[in-house]
């Protein structure tokens, strides 16, 4: 029997300590490592070579979608399977595009869990059961319906254009900034900017709103 190797991320030691201790019950998982922060789940997956991250989606230091987009990219052989408490279509739908094989709600059963983890684990996905029509009708929604306000119409530079475009790809800062040969710190005023002008407050939500106007193409994403 082939053992799976988990790293367990959340910022809530109690959460940790429960997820450890149920993995490790059953023979076919073990786990490898804990990280409370984004950035260390990064770290210590290029450490510890986890088959799969179940991570927490909000976390300091980072989001749990930027850590999955991170190692989805550079990891290429680990899976990242998302963990919340809240059945957001917004957050789920970014995690797709992250790269994420799967998304569970907190509130899942102890057996589905161990499901998801066992899915995930074979090279499938997983989706909770209570949010996958909400993102399949917001996937098919954004999709399909006509774009509103323009990138012009509230004001967007041509540079901030170029910032979202690369947003919805799925680019982290770090990547962004390589791309149009600028600083990190640059790069984050950028993206504040064009939160700002769209009246939006996630990185999610600007993907989204890049999608439903054309700015990329929603069939090649994750």
């Amino acid at each position: 029997m082939s053992v799976s190797k988990v790293l367990v991320v959340d910022d809530h030691e109690v959460v940790r300590l429960g997820l450890v201790a149920l993995i490790q019950r059953y023979p076919e998982f073990t786990v490898v490592g804990e990280a409370g922060a984004a950035d260390e789940a990064v770290r210590k997956t290029g450490e510890l070579k986890p088959d799969i991250v179940i991570m927490d989606i909000r976390m300091p230091n980072g989001s749990g979608i930027e850590a999955c987009r991170e190692i989805c990219q550079l990891y290429p052989g680990t899976k990242v399977l998302m963990l919340t408490s809240y059945a957001d279509d917004e957050a789920v739908l970014a995690s797709i595009m992250a790269g994420a094989a799967g998304y569970v709600l907190k509130e899942i059963g102890s057996q589905s869990l161990i499901s998801a983890l066992k899915a995930v684990a074979k090279g499938g996905s997983h989706l909770d059961p209570g949010v996958t029509k909400k993102v399949l009708d917001r996937m098919r929604t954004l999709s399909q319906e006509p774009a509103q306000d323009t990138a012009d119409s509230v004001g967007l530079t041509d540079q901030e254009k170029k910032i979202l475009a690369l947003i919805a790809e799925g680019k982290t800062n770090r990547e962004i900034a390589e791309g149009v040969y600028l600083s990190e710190k640059t790069v984050r005023n950028y993206v504040s900017s064009i939160l700002s002008k769209l009246n939006l407050s996630h990185r999610s939500q600007a993907a989204a709103y890049a999608i439903r106007n054309r700015m990329v193409d929603a069939g090649d994403k994750h």
